[in-house]
């Protein structure tokens, strides 16, 4: 029996598992730090805070506020009067191409450009009496940087009989480029977690120092936050049980397997040994001495040529005769295995 196919899957299962594991405990962690960051409002004492704390920095806090530009701002190209402090424009090509195997047309996208534009910016509270800020380092570094879309165009491919001759052919059929800006906008709430220092007066918010914490900028809330990672750690613990459950079965399917045909293969051996004894015992009722019998004779009746192959076991034992008069349903006088078909044996 062919173990082949149970064995990659046992190994393939093994592998995912070990994978999504990994990325199961990393999210965990991630969202049971994220748990524990140290929640800091933004008010007037936020310094004197920071002050007194040892090395004047939080390890890991949670911050909320509002966008606020440091100098200068982004002005969209595209749209009037719209000011962010982060600019992502981005190109995309659209293109059908025919897939050879399903013989169906798919639906690709491809970046043929990006750039990212950022000026410095802080987080200040709602309120705006209170002037206390935060200084937002290397906010391209931070997860779940969610810009808002502020512009998109399509732009078709305009295309001639021959182009379409030529795509058609060369299985490429592009539909158009995807033209898009993304802004961080002045005013947007957004939530940060990270390390908060207090550096030469300027309260900072930076990645995290210490190995394993993740840098956080998004323009959800702090409970949005923790429930979309939260779901996230659901998904790659589902995962994780499910092709560790296929990995088990597949190898439980394999012992069982190795099993069964040990088993089987005692139970022949068996059966050969008691088919022996029997014999030898007929042939001491009949007289017959042992070396006189030749190999090839019937295992049956012990005087006639062995004449028929049984199938499926494919043993040759008996003559045409004996064959006949097996008792229904005729088996194997060997192995027992039922005969589904026997072929003439015939000796040159």
């Amino acid at each position: 029996m062919d173990t082949t196919a149970p064995i990659v899957v046992l190994a393939t299962s093994s592998a995912l598992t070990a994978v999504f594991y990994s990325m199961y405990k990393s999210r965990a962690t991630t969202v049971t730090r994220l748990k524990e960051a140290k929640k800091i409002s933004l008010d007037q004492d936020l310094k004197a805070l920071l002050s007194e704390t040892p090395g004047r920095c939080v390890p890991y806090a949670v911050i909320e506020g509002v966008v606020r530009s440091v100098k200068e701002t982004l002005n969209s190209q595209f749209v009037d009067n719209c000011k962010g402090v982060i600019e992502r424009l981005t190109l995309k090509e659209e293109k059908m191409v025919w897939n050879r195997t399903t013989h169906l047309w798919n639906n690709t996208e491809k970046v043929i450009h990006q750039r990212t534009n950022t000026v410095p910016f802080a987080l200040g509270p709602h309120d705006d009496d209170i002037s206390t800020s935060v200084r937002v380092i290397r906010p391209l570094d931070a997860a779940e940087l969610n810009l808002e879309t502020t512009y998109e165009n399509f732009h078709p491919t305009v295309q001639s009989l021959s182009n379409a001759i030529g795509h058609f052919i060369s299985g490429e059929r592009p539909k158009g480029i995807q033209e898009t800006e993304e802004m961080l906008r002045l005013g947007d709430s957004v939530t940060g977690v990270g390390e908060l220092v207090l550096d030469n007066n300027v309260i900072k918010l930076q990645p995290p120092k210490q190995q394993g914490f993740c840098y956080f900028l998004t323009r959800l809330d702090y409970e949005s936050l923790l429930r979309k990672q939260g779901n996230g750690v659901r998904l790659w613990r589902i995962l994780t049980v499910l092709f560790g459950v296929a990995a088990c079965s597949t190898l439980l399917y394999i012992l069982w397997r190795r099993y069964e045909r040990h088993r089987r293969s005692r139970k022949e051996r068996s059966m050969l040994e008691e088919f022996k004894e029997q014999q030898r015992r007929r042939m001491r009722e009949l007289n017959i001495d042992e070396g006189s019998v030749s190999p090839s004779s019937c295992t049956v009746c012990l005087s006639r040529e062995r004449a028929c192959v049984f199938l499926e076991c494919g043993h040759v034992c008996s003559c045409a005769e004996c064959y006949e008069a097996l008792p229904q349903p005729k088996t194997c006088p060997i192995c027992r295995a039922p005969i589904h078909r026997v072929v003439p044996l015939y000796n040159s």
